[in-house]
């Protein structure tokens, strides 16, 4: 990755409010194909903020991006992720930002990415969304309720 690559919460969540910082200044990247960069792996920083937007520990965001506790503490001695790992990172903090540009807050949207939806068969989005086909899914349903087709 080069030194100008943006985080993934630079690119997928909403502009900060006001001089609300969602990554920290260290986390800029370069210009880097996505596709490139999720073949490389990202950072285990990104793990560290996603876990912070959704309120988590490391072991249910683990379970998320389908790594045991052991193959995440190995990750953060490498500091790396691996390209599977790396792919569902890009997916979660997709769905975060899609879903933060309808409820506007990060309380809001952790709290509806945590509840059980009957739009998404009566799990949470954030567990329904773990293949690319069920994010899909949410992610459709974010835009029926941002249209009022719920």
């Amino acid at each position: 990755m080069r030194s100008g690559d943006l985080s993934l919460a630079a690119l997928y969540l909403p502009a900060p409010d006001k001089g609300k910082v969602l990554c920290e200044p260290d986390m800029v990247y370069n210009e880097t194909p996505m596709v490139t960069r999720i073949r490389s792996g990202f950072p285990v920083k990104e793990f560290t903020v996603l876990q912070k937007l959704l309120d988590l520990t490391e072991d249910e965001l683990g379970i998320l991006i389908g790594i045991s506790p052991a193959t995440l503490q190995r990750r953060k001695k490498t500091g790396q992720f691996e390209c599977p790992e790396s792919e569902k990172l890009v997916r979660l903090y997709r769905l975060f930002g899609k879903a933060m540009e309808l409820f506007e807050t990060e309380e809001t949207t952790r709290d509806w990415l945590k509840t059980e939806n009957p739009g998404t068969a009566d799990e949470a989005p954030l567990r329904y969304a773990d293949t690319e086909y069920g994010a899909k899914e949410v992610e459709a349903l974010i835009t029926r309720i941002e249209y009022g087709v719920y």
